[in-house]
């Protein structure tokens, strides 16, 4: 025999009733006891009407007529017209009685735990007679039998104990004697002594379920339900989340205590001395394999076998000198808790003895907070113990897993994991068999830790990058474009699966959590927000997405400002922005600071070089223990480009507005000919290297004319480049005298630092550079003669956006 279980959602309509019928018609066992729990929503629905009819509410009536109309239009449906007449009689009868116990409840004014358990008793009771008759009526030999009369309860409604020695008598014997293939039964309800209905509490039918199947020793108890089986996380959560195949009794126990709702925890007991198997399995996909519960889950396998979680948490804190040393503080806790019948779901306990922890309902915390503080009032008197700290709107989340306590390092894994993102641990709690690893966090951080340990005990090492990219012009439409043609190739062969999550420029922004399609990204943020920073900052927030990182694309000293918030929150900073990295040195010292404390990476190698890997090189010799010792580089792709294309046959004006237009320059070409550009690079360099040093201590030897540098826009500024074309002429005469080039040379020794126009011989490393070209002399302790160059182009938005995508990939690998 096979005890085949349908709840709420399985027997919600009668098309999905029809659904039933076909998997009990092909349950292969030639007996089948069915369990049904209430049409889906109804049982929600009698209580709705109960409490209407307490507080003497006439609305209660519509909602009964609501109750009943549900109940005969799926007779309706289900039953051929002739067999329709007798059903719908029954059905109206049981439904008079419901609306006389509701009158009493409407005339007395208020509800007693007997008589609610008397008027939710018949969601159960209808649904299972309506769906024997129907598989009567489509052929099958069906039976309908009253739980009421097979399981006997105690006195306690709402949560009745079963008296399981009468019970599995009763239940034997009527299995002995009922000869039909298929009977169906009612969950959740059974009887007390006295013959009062009585209910299971929470997860009843489940639990009626697994009894029957207990007592009758069945081959295998099914619970069908509207998912297929247990997940690895709640698959609303977590998109990644998959059905586990096969889990043990005490897994399942512990995932389900964890807020996996397809299984009540106190369903697994009857079975479990009879070491009967469970199938969990989706009644709208009944070919999916679902969840097998057994004694031993494989050996083989993951160690983590699922992580769960409960919301609506409270910590309460009991702590004190006066506890330190002093026997029966505990007792005296825990017993108070449960005189008050609150129960709880997590404790931990300092061993110093001097604080204990306890995770408790967030409706139960105000009564329980009230009695503790009334039992030790003599020691709060006394200074010994403090009042009890309250902390609420937390979850907790567990990993599960039987193999967990033979693999070393799954706590730090975890912890780590959940540090990286900035999701703070509040309290701690792991048994001895470590089949349990607890952590209680805030609840606004739940998406967020599900996702990323789901990530890394779950997802075959693919690390998921979630992106809010601020700037959409040259440089950053080329980012989007390469992160759209590479997003195949980052997953295949880096295992980084990488997001677009927002985008804004200067005047909208766009959001989406579940990723931008970045082949539509320019329309979608023209139908965006107006673009605000704060609102920016504060939705990326909201978002709470794990792996975030900010890409900024822009020249804006407003948003650099702002790294410290995001570095703050955990989230990485991607930017060709020098601004940050340029400005007062505590400030430079700040984001790498921060950067370290939260583990949020703060990457700028676009800031030097543009996709050149000249702050990784300059990195990498620190980290090794060399000593940088003198720099000499061009670092402006721009002026490079000037220089190199300007010559007594060109206009000085006419070459610098092509440098623009080609995307050379900033969209301030002032920036970068002024010379202000490349000393904000070596003065990146120079603090990189680990000197000290201020923008305004390097020196600037400028070539731009003083009415140019104090232009205001750039019309006045090409309007003056024009006017002083022959101090230009005579820049290029002088250089060509001397058989030079003229290059802008940035300069660091001894902790001092220049940039100016150099003329520089043939044979220099400088003399060959054209185009846009930077290039790098690292003259360092190893290198004190040859230097280590670092050379290519250093200007574009494709050498930008790709050096941006380098450091992107570099966050994924931190």
């Amino acid at each position: 025999m096979k005890v085949l279980k349908f709840g709420g959602t399985s027997v919600a309509s009668a098309d999905v009733i029809r659904q039933v019928r076909d998997i009990v018609n092909h349950a292969e066992s030639d007996r089948v006891a069915v369990v049904v729990s209430a049409l889906g929503g109804v049982t929600d629905r009698l209580l709705e009407t109960m409490d209407i009819a307490s507080r003497q509410d006439a609305a209660y009536r519509k909602a009964l007529k609501g109750i009943e109309d549900r109940h005969l239009e799926v007779v309706r449906e289900l039953m051929p017209m002739k067999s329709q007449s007798g059903i719908l009689s029954k059905v109206k009868s049981e439904l008079n009685v419901l609306e006389t116990l509701l009158d009493g409840a409407f005339y007395i004014g208020e509800i007693t735990p007997r008589l609610s358990d008397r008027i939710v008793s018949f969601g159960e009771l209808l649904s299972a007679f309506i769906i024997s008759e129907y598989f009567t009526s489509s052929g099958l030999t069906a039976e309908f039998k009253d739980s009421r009369e097979l399981l006997l309860t105690d006195q306690n409604h709402g949560k009745a104990a079963v008296d399981f020695k009468e019970s599995n008598k009763r239940i034997r014997e009527y299995f002995e004697q009922e000869k039909a293939a298929v009977v169906v039964l009612p969950g959740f309800i059974a009887s007390s002594e006295d013959g009062n209905v009585t209910t299971l509490g929470r997860g009843g039918s489940d639990f009626t379920a697994s009894i029957i199947a207990a007592a009758l020793e069945a081959e295998e108890l099914q619970i069908w339900t509207d998912v297929s089986g247990m997940y690895t996380a709640n698959p609303k959560i977590v998109k990644q989340a998959k059905p586990i195949a096969h889990i043990s009794y005490e897994e399942a126990m512990e995932l389900s205590h964890f807020g996996a709702k397809v299984l009540y925890p106190p369903t697994v007991q009857p079975v479990l001395a009879k070491g009967l198997p469970i199938l969990i399995k989706n009644t709208f996909e009944p070919d999916a394999p679902g969840t097998l519960i057994t004694r031993k889950s494989p050996e083989e396998g993951r160690t983590v076998r699922g992580i769960s979680y409960i919301p609506g948490i409270s910590l309460l804190s009991l702590e004190g000198p006066g506890m330190i040393g002093i026997p029966g503080i505990s007792k005296r806790f825990f017993e108070v808790l449960s005189m008050a019948n609150i129960s709880v779901v997590l404790i931990t306990q300092a061993s110093s003895e001097h604080s204990i922890c306890i995770g408790i309902a967030d409706e139960d915390a105000p009564r329980a907070i009230r009695e503790i503080d009334k039992a030790f009032s003599y020691e709060r008197s006394q200074g010994k113990i403090k009042p009890v700290a309250h902390e609420k709107d937390l979850a907790i989340i567990a990993l599960v897993g039987d193999q967990m306590k033979n693999h070393q390092g799954l706590s730090g894994r975890m912890f780590s994991t959940l540090g990286k993102n900035n999701v703070n641990i509040r309290a701690i709690a792991q048994g001895a068999s470590e089949r349990n690893i607890s952590a209680v966090i805030r609840k606004e951080d739940v998406k967020k830790a599900l996702n990323t340990l789901h990530e890394t005990f779950f997802e075959e090492n693919i690390k998921q990058l979630n992106l809010f990219v601020l700037g959409t012009g040259n440089v950053g439409a080329k980012l989007l474009e390469q992160l759209r043609k590479q997003k195949k190739y980052l997953k295949d062969h880096l295992r980084l699966n990488v997001r677009v999550l927002g985008i804004s420029n200067s005047r909208k922004m766009y959001f989406d959590e579940q990723g931008i399609p970045l082949q539509q990204w320019s329309d979608l943020l023209q139908k965006g927000l107006k673009a605000d920073p704060k609102e920016f900052f504060k939705t990326i927030q909201h978002i709470n997405a794990r792996n975030s990182i900010l890409v900024d694309n822009t020249a804006s000293e407003k948003v650099a400002e702002r790294y410290p918030q995001y570095l703050r929150e955990s989230i990485s900073v991607v930017t060709c922005n020098k601004i940050a990295c340029s400005s007062a040195y505590r400030n430079y010292k700040q984001l790498k600071d921060l950067a370290s404390q939260y583990r949020a990476p703060f990457l700028f190698e676009t800031n030097v070089g543009a996709g050149l890997p000249i702050i990784d090189t300059l990195k990498n010799l620190v980290a090794s223990g060399d000593e940088v010792r003198e720099i000499k580089a061009v670092l402006s792709g721009s002026l490079n480009f000037v220089f190199d294309h300007f010559n007594e046959d060109t206009s000085f004006h006419d070459v610098v507005r092509q440098a623009q237009e080609e995307g050379y320059t900033e969209p301030d070409p002032k920036i970068d000919l002024s010379g202000i550009d490349v000393m904000r690079k070596i003065l990146i360099l120079a603090r990189e290297s680990g000197f000290q040093l201020e923008l305004s201590e390097i020196e600037n030897r400028s070539f731009l004319p003083e009415e140019a540098l104090k232009t205001r826009d750039n019309d006045s500024f090409f309007a003056a480049l024009k006017k002083h074309e022959s101090s230009f002429q005579k820049l290029v005469k002088a250089a060509k005298a001397k058989k030079c080039k003229l290059k802008f040379v940035a300069s660091l020794k001894d902790g001092k630092a220049s940039v100016g126009l150099q003329h520089i011989p043939a044979g220099h490393d400088f003399y060959s550079l054209a185009g846009s070209d930077n290039i790098v002399l690292f003259y360092t302790k190893r290198y004190p003669k040859q230097p280590l160059i670092v050379k290519g182009a250093g200007a574009g938005a494709d050498v930008t956006a790709s050096g941006i995508f380098a450091d992107i990939i570099r966050v994924g690998t931190y």
